[in-house]
């Protein structure tokens, strides 16, 4: 029967106008058609083009702009209206059956329609639709006085509008493109033709920016306090004041979600109706009820309610994470300006470490936006479990109350493995923490591990660590498979009880199909939030353990504004270990002194006392300084005397017990003041930014080319700057890792020098560097750009030899002032000081003579000995880089790169799987295939059973084969869903352990060049965040991608099974899908890579801030760091609010298909049903699965696009397993028995040649010498002459090419490295302290007496310091010896070389950072306790090696003079001699 207007063809009296046109329905309905298409034609122009329609006064860059108010409103009446004329067609097409439209108004009063029937409802809606329309445009001119009014309303667009940087749109869009996400369309697409940047992604709008959320939560927390000002801020005013200034989106968010959890239920109710009936009404006047019960028309109505139940879903979502994300920038904003406030003794005491302070932003901050987006939940869910069990109840009766007993009864059991699932998570983080600890100290004492051959110690200490946190990952994977297989299984055995129950014990049970399928749909609904109940729960006990931290570190941390001392930690005092109370304190009291004082002065401290820890004794006492204005001040003294603490003290860093500090104003000279202005800060342990070399000199002030030059010149940075990488431009590694100690020590005082400052204070910053170097620093850097420009200056040094350059000098003692004046003050009062400091000066005190130095030479110096080798290889890298750029470039490979990046990593995933071995990946794939064909194969027994309950009126005898069958599948579908979700997890524990494994492995045992050439943080990075990814997150996504995909490819298997005429729609759904998933994990992956990369400098900038703060604080830069910080917020929220929209915008598309899925299975099957007669239970399988379909289709891309990212690791991991390992192979031990090593410490080096690499230079070249047993060996040499390469030559780190090395008559080359270096010691320049006891640093092979590491200390001069301290031996180490001073540290480094007890001894510049008195002593030392042993001393300071036995003095690789030192010195050419005259 052919549709027609007003009924069928054949129907003439529809036609009739024999009472008059208006008489006629046909005509009455067709003229109430022409409103309706004229409403059409002037609301989507209104909605499509008028909002985006710009004034011509008005010049914005985005055409997003919403002109006018009730923009929302209109949309949404709209989207009524449109419902309701298609509820008006429909209506037609059902009471008729032929007609589209049917006596709509006519006839109303003379048939007597009314309430009860739809028509006259529909109506109704139209004309209240009409008017609220009406109201919005007169309120449109209303507010914006147009039409009646001369002079309209200026409206400005909003000014991110205005800013073209702005390309976050969200906020802006109109409603349907907000629900829609369509604004990210060109986005996505200008994705996949080019890689995703900063700078494609803009800035953020301005109510999303950190700042914004930040004053809002400040403003939130002060009303907080405003009302309970008695009440102490605990972690409630923090949630009070997060819901005041966060509540509202959330309320939003809840509101959304439990829209769409209650259309969700549309599903079921419609699959009921729709299988049950599957008949045409054909009625007059119809009711809502019978027009309901049109299987079409519920069809139809499905297909809106997913609709606009996935909308909901993914504004409630979008809304929440970004609320989420909004309360994260403002709380790590708070919790930064909280930073700058910390008092110092709290880092440096232990009390709080830069490790927690990450903690807090990256884990703590990151837990509460979590815990904001799964909050909506905590209201959705118990709303949505009532009206589950509710609808089970109204389908199955009390049977369906037994199945939802059973789901309710193991929600416990599912929190219990949460809970344990959580435990064990926590459990296993704490060992990877303790991992990383491990392994980050292991890379960066990588070079002393390999001299010292401790290789096997550290290695087996990691490994312990591992297989600690394995046994941790193994209850993970249990309680994770547990997991997976009671969300799999419970639904299953829930339907299973219900279905059996309602069989046997129900009279007259109805066991229809619609009862059936809409139940299994139902009972998939009840499982979600009970699952995700214990999500939610541990989210929420997370969160507030959050907020505690957060609390406690707002409450706890010790603030310079506080006036009374908070309760810290027992510490070690790391300046004096003495413990008396310091009330009780005896103060040493100075002798007056006449000397002449200047009268003007920078600062002044009187009766000073300051501590670190507010209950210990003062670390300095009794402090009286005056610091003279525009001059040089040297402070001395010996190590640990509290030299850099004073500097610290001067600066407020220092707990102050009582006394003043006054600062001199600038501007009224003789004016004292509390308050400080910039102060020039370099400190002893360097700090440097991650950021470029030019960055790290000029530190945010203004470039000034002449000043960044003399700069340089100064401080001989120029020769290291040519051998950069990228010259100035390259950028530092975090914490300088890619520099030596003398460039990061003079970038750090460059930083100082370049500053225009009125005071500069320097700590130490002749430490790390050669005697050339300090002269030419001092020279042309402290006393020419400094002293002349009439600065003030605060100097602490250990080089005595320039105190006669001091206008003022303050010596120190044991933490208080020895002496202060000038250096006559003192010669005259302190005769005997002064005699002491003359005999260490060894030279004369006079002004340096320029031309005894040949800064010619120095500033020549073509490289560094540590860096020279890297930086060489890296420029090579660099260069081939750019060859194969240019090649590619030639080539024109955009199409091919382009291609590489939408191409899925294959080749790792087969490395991935191929590492789980022969019997797992069968298991894998064929348990997960079972099991789904077991799922497919129950449902379909359900449809038969429920399709002959129907069609046969079987007695409930006839249920038993159904139910046996049933009963057998499930219990299979049972089991197979424990053995997949085991076999998942246990060959991600088999990956993961071999992966670890063979990494260590290779890592540990890679040659020195492999550490110099790549970063630390990037080896660093694979043990860290690469192997979680394998760890924890790879299995959980294979897990779920198999199983979304399956279930999809299932799903439309079976429907395609139940209507063949799908398949003709699936095709172009499969290409629409396959494009969107195209574009999405291209756009997915760089924006994923983004979140990442701009959350790394984040985390690096609060890392790099506690660890510089005092540098920040003197300097007064708090202000710029935090701007920066705003900035790495920002850019790193609006890398997560793109992700969360892409993710979003994939998610909308992918349920639109779903549902489109679902319409068409609906009208397919209903069809085949009325036409075909198929069976009423296949439609409902055929539904059922397309609802699921649209559940999983997303999951299965967004688990594509999250694999290909985390696959990424694998593939990073098997790149450093390609690394070649050094070559520790050499003869067996009883072939070294027979050589019988003596032990006597004598060296033949004949014709020795070495290079670093075999693509570079020799850096040693015919090389001869011959050292007796015993004979003490002093070497010297420019920078970049070949003495450390000499060292290391001894310990095979380098490639010998020629020649060999004998000792005691064995070529080194045919021993076993790990023999060889044990039977050597050395000591570095660098110290190097590891985390533990001081018994552990200096033995960590356990092999000494208590006595010979006493002993040993007693050698270092630290036996008193090791004594003072609690546990003596086992005092704790902190991580790098940070509770240590520098020259305590390297003191430390002298006892752990001397406990060895060695045959060769050798010294590499080992008392750089010693003072000159330790120096000797040491010297000293070692002259008589290894009198019997060879000592070969590399020297910086020349006059160590006077007393040498031998002088070799090496050029360019090659040994220049080889004599005794009187020889030399006797010699007038020689360039020892010159060294000599050099160094008085």
């Amino acid at each position: 029967m052919a549709l027609a207007f007003c009924g069928d063809e054949g129907n003439s009296t529809a036609y009739n106008v024999d009472h008059g046109v208006l008489n006629n329905g046909c005509f009455v309905d067709a003229l109430n058609v022409v409103p309706h298409v004229f409403l059409l034609f002037i609301t989507f122009p209104i909605l499509f083009i008028g909002w985006g329609s710009q004034s011509s006064k008005v010049h914005i860059h985005h055409s997003t702009w919403l002109h006018f108010p009730g923009h929302n409103l209109r949309w949404i009446l709209t989207f009524i209206l449109l419902f309701v004329l298609v509820c008006e067609i429909a209506e037609g097409i059902v009471s008729d059956g032929t007609a589209f439209v049917y006596f709509h108004n006519y006839g109303f009063c003379d048939n007597g329609v009314g309430f009860s029937q739809l028509r006259f409802c529909l109506t109704g809606l139209l004309v209240v639709l009409y008017g609220m329309l009406l109201a919005v445009e007169i309120n449109v001119i209303r507010v914006r006085r147009y039409v009646f009014f001369k002079t309209p309303k200026e409206v400005k667009p909003p000014e991110d509008l205005q800013d073209l940087g702005v390309r976050f749109l969200q906020p802006f869009v109109n409603l349907l493109s907000k629900g829609t996400y369509w604004w990210m369309n060109t986005f996505i697409k200008t994705a996949h033709k080019k890689p995703i940047d900063l700078k494609t992604i803009g800035k953020l709008p301005i109510a999303m920016r950190a700042l914004t959320n930040y004053i809002r939560l400040n403003e939130a927390f002060e009303a907080q306090k405003n009302k309970r000002p008695s009440s102490p801020q605990g972690s409630g005013s923090i949630w009070r004041a997060l819901c005041c200034a966060f509540g509202r989106p959330l309320l939003l968010s809840s509101t959304f979600r439990i829209l769409a959890d209650l259309l969700g239920f549309a599903g079921p109710l419609c699959i009921s109706g729709i299988v049950h009936n599957t008949k045409i009404l054909g009625v007059f006047f119809i009711s809502s009820q019978e027009f309901l019960s049109n299987a079409y028309v519920l069809a139809v109505l499905l297909f809106f309610a997913l609709l606009l139940q996935r909308t909901f879903l993914q504004a409630s979502y979008y809304v929440a994470i970004e609320t989420g994300i909004n309360l994260r920038g403002a709380i790590q904003t708070k919790i930064y300006n909280k930073i700058m406030q910390l008092s110092t003794s709290n880092m440096s005491m232990g009390e709080m470490t830069a490790g927690q302070i990450c903690n807090l932003v990256a884990i703590d901050t990151n837990q509460l936006m979590w815990f904001f987006f799964l909050c909506p939940n905590l209201w959705a869910m118990p709303v949505q479990i009532i009206v589950g069990v509710l609808l089970l109840y109204y389908l199955l009766g009390i049977s369906a109350l037994i199945g939802a007993a059973v789901i309710i009864v193991l929600a416990p059991v599912q929190y219990f493995v949460a809970t344990k699932l959580s435990q064990a998570q926590r459990s296993t983080l704490e060992y990877s923490n303790e991992r990383l600890k491990k392994t980050n100290e292991m890379l960066r004492g990588i070079k002393l591990l390999k001299l010292y051959a401790w290789e096997h110690i550290f290695h087996s200490s990691v490994e312990e660590t591992r297989q600690k946190e394995m046994t941790s990952l193994k209850s993970f994977a249990l309680y994770t498979s547990i997991s997976i297989f009671m969300n799999a299984a419970i639904p299953i055995a829930a339907v299973l009880i219900t279905f059996v129950v309602h069989a046997h014990l129900t009279k007259k049970a109805d066991f229809s199909p619609s009862v059936a399928f809409a139940s299994i749909s139902l009972f998939h609904i009840l499982v979600s939030p009970l699952f995700l109940l214990s999500s939610v729960v541990r989210s929420t006990v997370k969160a507030l353990v959050s907020s505690f931290c957060n609390c406690n570190f707002r409450n706890n941390a010790c603030y310079f504004c506080l006036s009374v001392f908070p309760q810290p930690l027992k510490v070690v005092n790391r300046k004096r270990p003495a413990r008396e109370d310091w009330n009780n304190y005896t103060s040493h009291t100075r002798r007056p002194i006449n000397i002449t004082e200047p009268d003007d002065f920078c600062v002044k401290i009187t009766n000073g006392f300051f501590t670190w820890t507010p209950e210990g004794p003062p670390a300095l006492s009794n402090i009286d300084i005056r610091i003279p204005q525009g001059q040089l001040t040297m402070i001395v003294g010996q190590v640990g005397c509290g030299k850099s603490s004073l500097l610290l003290a001067i600066l407020g860093e220092m707990q102050k017990i009582s006394g003043n500090i006054s600062w001199s104003s600038w501007k009224l000279l003789f004016c004292f003041s509390r308050k400080r202005g910039s102060v020039a800060y370099a400190s002893q342990k360097p700090w440097l930014l991650n950021a470029t070399v030019e960055e790290n000199i000029t530190f945010e002030s203004s470039f000034n080319k002449q000043r960044y030059k003399a700069v340089i010149d100064a401080c001989s940075l120029q020769p290291d700057i040519d051998i950069l990488p990228h010259g100035d431009q390259t950028q530092i590694g975090e914490r300088g890792i890619n520099l030596s100690g003398g460039q990061r020590q003079r970038i750090s005082v460059a930083r100082a020098l370049y500053q225009q400052t009125n005071v500069v204070f320097l700590d130490d910053p002749f430490s790390a560097l050669d005697i050339h170097l300090s002269d030419h620093l001092m020279q042309e850097g402290i006393l020419k750009m400094l002293r002349e420009d009439k600065r003030t200056v605060v100097l602490v040094t250990h080089k005595l030899q320039y105190l006669p350059h001091a206008d003022w000098i303050i010596a120190m003692k044991d933490g208080y002032i020895q002496r202060e004046g000038t250096l006559k003050d003192i010669q005259k009062s302190e005769t005997e000081l002064f005699e002491h400091w003359k005999t260490l000066m060894n030279r004369q005190d006079q002004e340096l003579e320029k031309t005894t130095i040949e800064t010619k030479t120095v500033l020549e110096r073509t490289n560094l000995r540590r860096t020279m080798y890297s930086r060489e290889a890296l420029l090579k890298d660099d260069e081939e880089d750019e060859e194969e750029a240019t090649e590619s470039d030639d080539e024109d490979n955009l199409s091919s790169v382009l291609h590489q990046r939408a191409k899925m990593p294959w080749r790792a995933c087969g490395k991935y799987l191929s590492a789980a071995g022969i019997l797992l990946l069968p298991l894998l794939v064929l348990s997960q295939l079972l099991k789904h064909t077991v799922m497919v194969a129950i449902d379909y027994c359900l449809a038969r059973w429920t399709s002959d309950a129907i069609s046969e009126k079987m007695e409930k005898e006839g249920f038993t084969p159904y139910i046996f069958s049933v009963l057998i599948l499930c219990c299979l579908g049972i089991v197979l869903c424990l053995v997949t979700s085991i076999a998942v997890e246990w060959t991600g524990l088999k990956v993961t352990k071999k992966l670890h494994a063979s990494l260590l492995n290779k890592i540990i045992l890679a040659p020195m060049r492999f550490f110099e050439t790549t970063p630390l943080g990037s080896i660093l990075n694979r043990f860290s965040a690469d192997c979680n990814t394998i760890d924890q997150h790879i299995p959980a996504t294979l897990e779920c991608l198999s199983r979304s995909t399956l279930l999809c490819v299932s799903a439309l298997a079976v429907i395609s099974y139940v209507t063949p005429m799908f398949l003709i729609a699936l095709v172009p759904l499969a290409i629409m899908c396959y494009f969107i998933q195209k574009y999405f994990r291209v756009a997915s992956r760089d924006l994923q890579q983004l979140d990442d990369s701009t959350q790394l400098p984040l985390l690096s900038h609060f890392s790099e801030t506690v660890e510089g703060l005092t540098t920040i604080r003197a300097f007064r830069y708090e202000a710029k760091f935090r701007q920066k910080l705003l900035e790495y917020t920002d850019s790193n929220n609006i890398a997560s609010l793109f992700l969360t929209a892409a993710n979003r915008w994939l998610e909308v598309r992918m349920e639109y298909i779903g549902a489109c899925v679902v319409l068409i299975a609906a009208v397919t099957s209903i069809t085949s049903c009325l036409y075909s007669k198929l069976s009423s239970g296949l439609v409902g399988l055929g539904l059922t699965y397309a609802l699921m379909v649209s559940n999983y289709l997303n999951w299965m891309v967004r688990n594509l696009a999250d694999m290909e990212i985390q696959l990424g690791a694998v593939k990073r991991i098997h790149g450093l397993l390609k690394t070649e390992a050094e070559n520790y192979e050499g003869k067996s031990l009883n072939e070294l028995m027979n050589l019988s090593w003596k032990d006597r410490g004598e060296i033949q080096i004949q014709n020795l040649s070495v290079r670093y690499d075999s693509n570079l230079k020799p850096v040693l070249k015919h090389v001869n010498a011959h050292i007796s047993p015993g004979q003490k060996i002093g070497i010297c040499g420019r920078t970049g002459s070949g003495k450390s390469s000499f060292s290391l030559a001894f310990f095979r780190m380098v490639d010998t090419f020629e020649g060999r090395i004998i000792i005691d008559g064995i070529d080194i080359a045919k021993l076993p490295l790990q023999t060889l270096r044990s039977r050597l010691s050395i000591i570095l320049q660098d110290p190097i302290l590891f985390s533990g006891t001081i018994r552990f640093n200096l033995d960590p092979e356990k092999k000494c007496t208590d006595s010979m590491l006493w002993e040993a200390l007693e050698i270092a001069q630290l036996k008193h310091v090791v004594k003072a301290l609690p546990g003596g031996l086992d005092a704790i180490v902190t991580e790098g010896g940070e509770n240590f001073s520098q020259g305590q540290r390297q003191l430390f480094c002298l006892a752990r070389a001397f406990v060895r007890k060695t045959s060769i001894f050798i010294m590499d510049e080992a008392t750089a950072s010693i003072d000159m008195a330790t120096e000797n002593i040491l010297q000293k030392v070692v002259m008589t306790a290894f009198a019997d042993r060879t000592v070969v001393t590399i020297a910086h300071r020349v006059h160590t090696i006077l007393n040498a036995d031998l002088v070799i003095v090496m050029k360019r690789g090659l040994i220049l003079e080889y004599d005794k030192p009187e020889v030399l010195l006797e010699q007038e050419d020689s360039v020892f001699a010159s060294f000599v005259q050099a160094d008085k």
